[in-house]
């Protein structure tokens, strides 16, 4: 069977299983071949496919994600090493990069930090962006921390970045002038689709019965981290806008919100009143 012939095959199987069939196949095959999606579509299609795909298939077929099953997951302008353990990069998150970079403008923040980095995914995504900042990254689990060392030193951030384990911000000291977060906030009921509940790490998803869990630790060590002038860019969950600003606002933050590429409000740029 010819890759064009495997594909539109596979496409009409994964239909049950994601709205991205086509997409996903494309990806299994480009790492059937060893060769990026781009270079399969323009000279690949008419060759034999090859008898790996069947095996890939088969595992999205099962639900798992498809970043688990090519070990890859591209992020803004990097593309980051994932696996089971870490929560998946998402496009959605790459709002609160957009807000750091409207914010700056034509500077740059000096020190950033990421609590919760997972394998890097903000943090390593901002040093990317400023060549000159220097970055901390917190993460409660130890197989996610493994992976943003391994990026960051493929990446050749390595240098810049200081990654540790902890708690959030517990017995962190400094000031900063980016502060990323995306807490996990889903709430502990949800239900949510196959490839995520079954294959992600919980730990990185749930944030308790109302999804605020997160929030409500996070907000007062915040605003003791946050250097004069700088900004919080923080995650939220569809429909907490309201939640979170008032957990946030509590602590002495003002805020603005920025939308996805979906129109959906997904990061708040919280400031401290007193700047």
């Amino acid at each position: 069977m010819s890759v064009r012939a495997a594909l539109s095959a596979a496409t009409s199987r994964l239909a049950a299983v994601t709205g991205t069939a086509r997409l996903d196949a494309e990806l299994l095959m480009a790492q059937a071949l060893g060769v990026e999606r781009e270079t399969l579509l323009l000279h690949h299609l008419e060759d034999a496919a090859p008898a790996v795909f069947d095996a890939l298939l088969a595992r999205r077929l099962a639900h798992e994600p498809v970043a688990y099953i090519t070990g890859r997951r591209a992020f803004w302008t990097i593309e980051l090493d994932v696996g089971p353990g870490v929560l998946i990069p998402r496009a959605d998150s790459e709002a609160l990069i957009e807000a750091a970079v409207a914010h700056f403008g034509s500077g740059a923040p000096r020190n950033i930090l990421d609590l919760g980095t997972g394998p890097g995914t903000l943090l390593l995504a901002a040093l990317d962006q400023w060549p000159d900042a220097l970055g901390t990254g917190v993460e409660a689990s130890q197989e996610a921390l493994a992976y943003a060392r391994g990026n960051a030193e493929r990446l050749g951030l390595a240098g810049r970045a200081a990654l540790r384990l902890g708690d959030w911000a517990e017995g962190l000291d400094g000031r900063f002038d980016l502060i990323l977060c995306n807490p996990p906030y889903v709430e502990d009921q949800a239900a949510l689709i196959p490839a995520v509940v079954d294959w992600e790490p919980g730990i990185a998803l749930f944030g308790g019965a109302d999804g605020l869990d997160h929030y409500r630790a996070l907000a007062p060590q915040l605003a003791r981290l946050l250097a004069p002038g700088g900004i919080v860019c923080l995650e939220i969950g569809a429909c907490q806008e309201i939640a979170v600003r008032a957990i946030m606002a509590a602590q002495g933050f003002a805020m603005e919100s920025r939308r996805d590429l979906n129109g959906i409000v997904r990061c708040l740029v919280a400031t401290l009143d007193s700047d």
